[in-house]
């Protein structure tokens, strides 16, 4: 639905989005490359990075989902940082980016249709931009944990779609960390189960279908 917020997680069994030490060094911490090993050979992330051939089946169908939905992206000042230089020149966006951070700067125009806005004046600021962006499409919140649990917490997200992978990481950024102390409730729209994955995704009880 058009301005609705949506979120696409990889998550361990222990609740982890992120292994241990996530920083510039380990873009998603220490083993954290486990939690999104089942995408690399996919259609449809080899197509985003350029690249022939994949996979199909419904593990690419989901990806490619929300690849097509959003018409901009809202993340945190943490995820950018980690992730600007495995990026590189041609980040696999390919729309406007709105980073939500302390360090105002100019935008960051990259190839491929990818630019990023720095917004200091809050994450609900960061989401209007976003909205107005996005047009008719949704917005995608890209992370990292923080964020996430920022806008559970205010009940600005409207689904999230979880992979959950079968390890352990056993410490790191877990995504229901600090979600508040009220009561969340969500509910199961959708269930898929694939060898390396499954593929969760809730809507907030509130949100219609």
């Amino acid at each position: 639905m058009s301005g609705e917020v949506i979120a696409r997680l990889a998550m361990s069994l222990d609740g982890y989005i992120a292994g241990p030490l996530s920083g510039r060094e380990h873009p998603l911490g220490v083993g954290g490359e486990r939690l999104h090993s089942w995408v690399f050979g996919l259609r449809t992330f080899r197509r985003m990075q350029g690249l022939e051939g994949g996979a199909g089946g419904w593990d690419d169908e989901l990806l490619a989902e929300f690849v097509e939905r959003p018409g901009a992206v809202v993340m945190g000042h943490g995820m950018y940082v980690t992730g600007e230089i495995p990026w590189g020149e041609e980040p696999p966006f390919h729309l406007p980016v709105y980073v939500v951070t302390h360090h105002p700067r100019e935008s960051v125009v990259k190839k491929g249709g990818t630019t990023f806005h720095f917004v200091t004046e809050g994450p609900e600021r960061a989401l209007e931009l976003a909205r107005e962006a996005a047009g008719d499409k949704e917005v995608s919140l890209a992370g990292g944990a923080d964020l996430v649990q920022q806008f559970i917490r205010n009940g600005w997200l409207d689904e999230l779609l979880l992979h959950v992978v079968p390890v352990l990481a056993c410490g790191g950024r877990r995504l229901f960390d600090d979600v508040g102390h009220e009561h969340i409730e969500w509910r199961k729209t959708q269930v898929l189960d694939s060898p390396e994955v499954t593929h969760i995704r809730l809507r907030r009880v509130d949100t219609p279908v």
